[in-house]
């Protein structure tokens, strides 16, 4: 579980958070929707202890980012650029290898590795060199090297940024089987379609802060709207929120 509350983080004369607050459990998938500079990626940042808040708190699993930091990366799983994958390493040599940076030993990283890996159905290419891959192949071995040390959180910023159809198709797949799973799956984006075809909750984020949380249909019956796009533009439009 993720908790966000009333965080404030200045960068140069912008002020990126303002008062931020929201939740993400177990079990759901929770995208941070808003416009660009709405301040989703300064909050993934800040939750992955890769920036410090101004102020207010947030916490993974219970433990405080400011004060536990090493605590509470432990407990989250950051996708990366499936495009950023060191080429020359088998999935198998770059998952273990996470696996040891997250604090593993090595018996344990190589057991552990082996289960990611069986657990994606990725025992064919297990042994190859990433060089050639597929996008659908380069996710499925970013998604490995996430979840491996077996986080509670998986994290990931805009990640159908850049991918086709079909990769994008594998990647819906392969977060919901997480969140049946009961993984608290948190996700940014500004892609309307994304958000609504995968998420159980919706933060709509503008100018730093939380316009209102809820889910696409809760979104839809506050503002009057039949779709999400329309209920997300009567929130940006208006600026001014409604309790969530």
């Amino acid at each position: 579980m993720i908790t966000v509350n009333d965080l404030y983080k200045t960068i140069g004369q912008v002020k990126a958070l303002n008062g931020l607050s929201f939740h993400a459990d177990n079990g759901t998938i929770t995208g941070l929707l808003g416009p660009n500079g709405a301040g989703k990626t300064t909050c993934l940042r800040t939750l992955l202890g890769l920036l410090k808040a101004d102020s207010g708190s947030a916490s993974i699993d219970g433990f405080d980012i400011a004060r536990q930091t090493q605590q509470a990366r432990q407990q989250i799983g950051l996708f990366p650029d499936p495009f950023g994958l060191y080429e020359r390493l088998t999935p198998r040599e770059y998952v273990q290898f996470f696996a040891e940076l997250n604090g593993m030993s090595s018996p344990a990283a190589k057991l552990a590795t082996a289960e990611v890996l069986s657990l994606l159905r990725m025992d064919e290419i297990a042994d190859r060199r990433c060089q050639g891959f597929s996008q659908g192949q380069r996710m499925k071995t970013a998604l490995a090297q996430a979840i491996v040390h077996k986080p509670t959180n998986i994290v990931l910023d805009e990640p159908t940024r850049g991918l086709d159809v079909m990769s994008t198709r594998v990647l819906r797949e392969l977060l919901l089987t997480l969140k049946q799973q009961g993984h608290c799956v948190l996700f940014s984006s500004h892609v309307m379609q994304e958000v609504a075809a995968l998420c159980d909750q919706v933060v709509v984020m503008a100018k730093g802060r939380v316009l209102a949380q809820g889910s696409p249909a809760e979104l839809c019956a506050r503002t009057g709207k039949t779709s999400l796009e329309d209920a997300f533009i009567t929130l940006i439009g208006t600026d001014e929120g409604i309790a969530a």
